[in-house]
């Protein structure tokens, strides 16, 4: 055995043995995954960007995403019994899993809900109050943001807001 080989086998070693993480803080808010050096948390679910202008993650206290859950079983292989009974809510039936944080890359083949929120109309836009933008009647966005209310544009523009891509309604 050469000493180049026997380097390589102590960092396989070394790279193969468990990973550890530290401990949440009993004093960390609920959901933290990291501490970044200024000492304030991070809630994120992935440690890229972590801590970013807060000079870098400290701690970093979320182990890897867990691995996609494996499909149920087709229903052939169910006992007899078992497919007999009626069956469970969906939503009752399995959690539902986290969703990771939206990155610029991933907004552009999100899809807005079908349904746009109640009420709304000609006259109408509606206002994002998270990005405080505002969409157009006809825009795939109208009425369908997270966050948002139907206002005049001139109430959007007095309160602040600014048209999607630059485009004014009127």
């Amino acid at each position: 055995m050469n000493i180049r080989s026997w380097y390589v086998g102590v960092g396989l070693l070394l790279l193969s043995g468990p990973v550890t993480y530290a401990q949440v803080p009993a004093d960390a808010p609920a959901g933290t995954t990291g501490l970044c050096n200024d000492g304030t948390y991070y809630s994120g679910a992935t440690k890229s960007g972590a801590c970013r202008g807060h000079k870098g993650v400290k701690d970093w206290y979320a182990a890897k995403p867990a691995a996609p859950a494996v499909a149920a079983a087709p229903a052939a292989t169910v006992a007899p019994a078992a497919a007999a009974a009626p069956a469970a809510p969906a939503a009752a039936a399995a959690p539902a899993a986290p969703t990771a944080p939206m990155t610029k890359s991933s907004t552009a083949s999100y899809t807005p809900p079908a349904a746009a929120a109640p009420g709304g109309g000609p006259g109408l836009v509606w206002v994002n109050t998270s990005s405080k933008v505002y969409h157009c009647q006809g825009d795939k966005w109208y009425g369908k943001t997270k966050q948002g209310q139907y206002v005049s544009e001139a109430d959007a523009k007095a309160q602040g807001n600014r048209p999607d891509h630059g485009k004014a309604c009127s």
